[in-house]
């Protein structure tokens, strides 16, 4: 931890009763530190420009940029700050993006104050920690047999219609990567990209870079 008595905490929730709460509660707590909150995940990467961090608490589905993506950037670029998701969903497609991402724990927000508390201490000391509802879901994960089917390739051997260049762009976008990086990667311009996204996220029925990133893995398009 940045520093040896307080947990220096980012709260990152889109609603802004939800945020304004969290700050409210962590800041009864005599160990834990509230230095910011942010909407959505690219406010969350400004704060981490601006000031030291222990851990963010992220929740998951957000505007302009969700919690999975802002997640790997995190981990990325800030390597020194664990992320400790906080969000209503516990499906097992929300649970794999958030861990593959590199959060190092999940609770859903039928946690009460205590829980919080000491998910926050484990998190900034490294450790792993899951709440009763995500760790069943886990266990249950290990024990089912064989991995999901891909659906049938097209005549490109790729999922769902998609084209060379669509698939391309998924395995990007579960790398992390942002449109601007896809583009300087590929050589392409950033509308071109959009184009290519709005294409591939209409024929796999994503809503968001979150959605791409559990359907690449799904369907091999991305390691893991």
């Amino acid at each position: 931890m940045s520093d040896t008595t307080m947990i220096r905490v980012i709260v990152v929730d889109d609603q802004q009763i939800v945020r304004e709460g969290l700050v409210a509660l962590l800041g009864l707590l005599d160990d834990v530190e509230v230095v910011g909150s942010a909407g959505d995940g690219e406010g969350a990467l400004r704060l981490l420009e601006e000031t030291s961090a222990d851990v963010v608490l992220m929740d998951l589905r957000m505007p302009v940029m969700d919690g999975v993506e802002a997640t790997q950037r995190i981990t990325r670029q800030h390597s020194q700050v664990a992320v400790l998701v906080l969000t209503t969903y516990a499906d097992d497609d929300s649970i794999a993006a958030a861990l593959r991402s590199g959060a190092r724990g999940y609770l859903t927000k039928d946690a009460g104050r205590a829980e919080i508390a000491a998910a926050l201490r484990a998190t900034a000391s490294g450790q792993s920690t899951f709440d009763t509802a995500v760790s069943r879901r886990l266990v249950a994960a290990m024990l089912r047999p064989g991995p999901l089917h891909p659906a049938p390739p097209d005549r490109w051997g790729n999922p769902d219609g998609l084209t060379p260049r669509e698939v391309e762009i998924l395995k990007l976008i579960a790398q992390g990567m942002t449109n601007q990086q896809i583009a300087t990667s590929l050589f392409i311009g950033e509308s071109t990209v959009k184009t290519h996204i709005n294409h591939a996220f209409a024929k796999i029925g994503a809503r968001s870079r979150s959605d791409a990133t559990r359907y690449a893995y799904r369907h091999g398009l991305a390691e893991g």
